[in-house]
């Protein structure tokens, strides 16, 4: 790469290209800068539009300036070159002051574009921590006792037959992901039911509140057939048959919270929900 006009006229213009990287550079890690020191937008769009503005700049001169333009055209000459052209093309090759400036700008360009994408990566962390298993668990843990949105503990006398009560996790009262349905149904029903090992004494049932088609909570209870009912899209799970859907979009059954009775009639849970709650993406 040479300069435009072969007598050196305009040496300052690769100086100013790699001012222009430089500057865009700089203000890309200003950009980084301003926002782990707590974030301002006005400023952090500033140094962004000076990035792009001065590396647009850099690009258009390095292009007018420093590229060579054409087309060209010219009868073909001979292809022997005299002792004369040999020795200039070497002179050319051995000009370390044109290949150097070019090395500067190369790397100066280098420098900018590595701190813009770093400013346009950095953000990133904005979007909170990785949620890695957190959709696949809830806070139900071994003997955690469940309890009113109040932070009242839950008992087994608490639930009439063919009624429902809405319990969460101790020490998570209004979890959104924690919250179950309580029913009680009568033993004899429940002896030869799907929903038997996950029960107890006294056929109390717990199930996710969150419907497995759009999330939204299953709050309404059926008595007579048996059926959670979730007010959004008419979706209805049988407590007896394990909460398999058996009317609307729904098509995954809630996930059943195995609970139990302690010696003081307080309702526990026996474990976590064995499968992820809420719709099921997972089985897709």
């Amino acid at each position: 790469m040479t300069d435009r006009r072969p007598d050196g006229s305009v040496p300052w213009i690769p100086r100013v290209v790699t001012a222009m990287f430089l500057l865009s550079a700089a203000a890309a890690v200003g950009v980084t800068a301003v926002y782990w020191t707590g974030g301002q937008p006005q400023a952090e769009g500033a140094l962004l539009g000076t990035a792009f503005l001065a590396l647009g700049a850099g690009l258009v001169l390095w292009a007018h300036h420093l590229l060579p333009r054409g087309p060209y055209s010219e009868p073909r000459p001979d292809l022997h070159a005299s002792p004369a052209e040999r020795a200039a093309t070497d002179a050319d090759f051995e000009r370390g002051g044109v290949l150097t400036r070019r090395r500067m700008m190369l790397g100066s360009l280098g420098t900018a574009l590595a701190a813009i994408v770093a400013a346009a990566v950095f953000p990133v962390r904005s979007l909170g921590p990785r949620p890695r298993g957190a959709l696949e668990h809830t806070p139900w843990r071994r003997g955690r006792a469940l309890v009113t949105d109040d932070g009242r503990p839950v008992r087994a006398a608490d639930v009439p037959e063919d009624g429902l009560v809405t319990a969460f996790p101790d020490g998570h009262p209004g979890s959104a992901d924690g919250q179950v349905v309580l029913v009680r149904v009568h033993p004899k029903e429940l002896r030869s039911s799907p929903s038997a090992p996950g029960a107890a004494t006294g056929g109390l049932l717990a199930f996710s509140k969150v419907c497995t088609h759009a999330g939204c909570p299953v709050g309404l209870y059926q008595a007579q057939s048996h059926q959670l009912l979730c007010p959004c899209h008419q979706s209805a799970f049988d407590v007896l048959d394990g909460a398999r859907p058996v009317f609307g979009p729904a098509a995954r059954a809630l996930p059943q919270l195995p609970i139990e009775v302690d010696a003081d009639g307080i309702l526990r849970a026996r474990s976590d929900f064995p499968e992820p709650i809420g719709p099921g993406y997972w089985s897709r």
